[in-house]
């Protein structure tokens, strides 16, 4: 179990050291010489097209320029758009400099016009590159990298280097692709007294087949004692992250995430996708790769979103979502994770910093997870200091027909894993199955005092496995006996009843998602609690966002 104790860095996480950074968005230029614009009047709207003349004047489709080399003489300044043909492709990078673009109310524009999307290819550097400013919009737009920006450049950079506390204010990326950089897309605050971004919104954006990450927000080394956070006020919104393959090279730090938060506070991704990630990660990395997950950073929700067959290299990580290092009061719910190599669902701190405390992660899906490394499960939960963790009406599902029939249970995942190092701990009204496969392995025999459940289904369709400290249970009665685990005013609570989950014997497809996970028993015997009884805030909708009834069942769907 020593190989998932791993500890991270913020550098590290981002997927780019100081180094990097300058290869990634391109050096200050003392001096610049920018000519093209006109000498007063605005805000101005310039056209570029291979078919245009960089002696025009730039400011009509009839008379656009040629380059992008010539569109960056220009100084943007609020309300003006840069505006490149749809569906043709254009060599060279866009960059906007402290100085100039916009704000909210009249931000810099980059996009297309004309039918079809514009694609820029940089040459071995950053597609777009926003540094020192904000106010900016970029929308349906295509960023191409070659072999070079695969190791060097990034598909957008926004990139924050000057000391200050105020947050540069308004991003929004919309309708892009960016594929084929180190990064897909990058924010970040590169400086201990750097503060970085607010008001920034991405959507509809696909980040894929790019080396280390396909959306990383990064900022300065995290302080427990003074806390700060670079970015605020973050959407994420139906953002796919897929095939971003990892760098087989780099032993030292986790590479090939899908989306990666971390130095946020007042964050959320909503309905967005990481797939198929991580692939070729090194096989010698102490940390790995994960789907969607989040460090040092507050008040986040993950929500909605899908992470399945995320892979690793090595034999750490590769799993759907994460809350990792100094992450606080942030919530992972509504979310399906299958077929990952590591975890469903992770929560862990490496540093004893007592930062990681008050979340929760309810109403979520966990499919045949752990598929590579069974060390870990469908919902794990362990790590240095780590306070006040809820995890409630849960479905997991593991099953393990694949192991070879010497293995025994000790090797197959559990629904759930539990270590050492936590406490304030609540895990009720869960469904925890599997095919024969333990329930549960707990580090240590905890006390109803610092780790407590209740009302949870723990159904086995095998023989029924639960490892609670140094101890094997066959049978719910005998553990909950010698735990004191699974009682509320000495009654029994939780239950071994079959929840009928079409899940644990067909396949698992993307079509059929999330619904082989609803309980179809019509006899349903296994009413929870509900929330009041749990101390619990249940939210107000299950997985599927129906309205939550009185008296919940366990599991993810009511």
């Amino acid at each position: 179990m020593n190989a998932v104790k791993r500890s991270r860095t913020t550098r590290a996480a981002a997927g780019v050291s100081a180094m990097v950074l300058l290869l990634l968005t391109g050096c200050d230029v003392p001096g610049v010489y920018r000519p093209a614009r006109p000498a007063s009047g605005g805000p101005f709207t310039f056209y570029v097209s291979p078919d245009g003349d960089d002696e025009n004047d730039g400011m009509s489709p009839e008379k656009p320029w040629r380059t992008l080399d010539h569109a960056n003489t220009a100084k943007f300044r609020p309300g003006d758009r840069l505006r490149l043909k749809g569906g043709e492709r254009f060599r060279g990078t866009v960059t906007l400099e402290e100085g100039e673009a916009g704000s909210a109310a009249r931000p810099v524009v980059i996009e297309s016009y004309g039918p079809g999307r514009a694609t820029i290819a940089p040459r071995g550097t950053s597609g777009i590159t926003v540094h020192d400013t904000a106010g900016v919009e970029i929308r349906n737009i295509a960023l191409v990298g070659d072999r070079m920006a695969l190791r060097e450049g990034v598909g957008i950079a926004f990139r924050a280097t000057r000391p200050g506390k105020r947050r540069l204010a308004h991003v929004r990326i919309a309708n892009v692709e960016a594929r084929g950089f180190q990064n897909g897309i990058s924010v970040g605050a590169d400086g201990d007294a750097v503060t970085g971004y607010s008001d920034v919104r991405i959507s509809d954006v696909s980040v894929h087949h790019n080396l280390e990450a396909g959306l990383a927000f990064y900022g300065p080394e995290f302080e427990a004692d003074n806390p700060v956070y670079a970015h605020s006020g973050l959407r994420i919104e139906r953002v796919t992250a897929a095939s971003n393959t990892g760098d087989p090279a780099s032993h030292k730090r986790n590479t090939g995430s899908g989306i990666t938060l971390g130095s946020v506070r007042d964050a959320k991704v909503l309905r967005s996708v990481a797939h198929d990630n991580g692939a070729r990660s090194s096989p010698d990395a102490d940390e790995g790769p994960e789907g969607i997950w989040v460090y040092d950073s507050t008040a986040v929700v993950l929500e909605n979103n899908r992470s399945y067959r995320n892979r690793t290299g090595s034999r750490v990580d590769g799993g759907g979502f994460g809350l990792d290092n100094n992450v606080s009061h942030s919530v992972m719910q509504y979310n399906l994770a299958y077929g990952n190599d590591g975890p469903g669902f992770l929560v862990y701190s490496g540093q004893a910093t007592g930062a990681h405390r008050d979340n929760v992660v309810r109403f979520n899906m966990s499919w045949d997870d752990a598929r590579k490394l069974p060390e870990y499960g469908g919902i794990v939960a362990y790590g240095s200091r780590m306070k006040n963790l809820d995890i409630y009406n849960n479905t997991v599902v593991m099953r393990t027909r694949d192991l070879s029939s010497a293995q025994t249970a000790g090797d197959r995942p559990p629904a759930l894993r539990l270590r050492d190092g936590m406490s304030g701990v609540s895990v009720h009204d869960n469904i925890l199955a599997t095919d024969g496969g333990p329930l549960i392995e707990a580090e240590s025999s905890y006390l109803p005092g610092t780790h407590q459940l209740r009302g949870n289904v723990y159904h086995s369709m095998g023989p029924w496995s639960l490892t609670w400290g140094s101890r094997r249970f066959g049978d719910l009665a005998d553990w909950r006996t010698a735990s004191g685990q699974e009682l509320l005013d000495g009654e029994p609570t939780g239950t071994g009843v079959d929840p009928c989950l079409r899940a644990m014997t067909v396949p698992v497809t993307d079509p059929a998602g999330a619904e082989n996970l609803v309980p179809r028993c019509e006899d349903d015997a296994s009413v929870s609690m509900g929330p009041q009884a749990s101390g619990a805030d249940a939210g107000p909708v299950d997985y599927f966002g129906n309205r939550l009834p009185n008296a919940l069942r366990p599991g993810a769907a009511q």
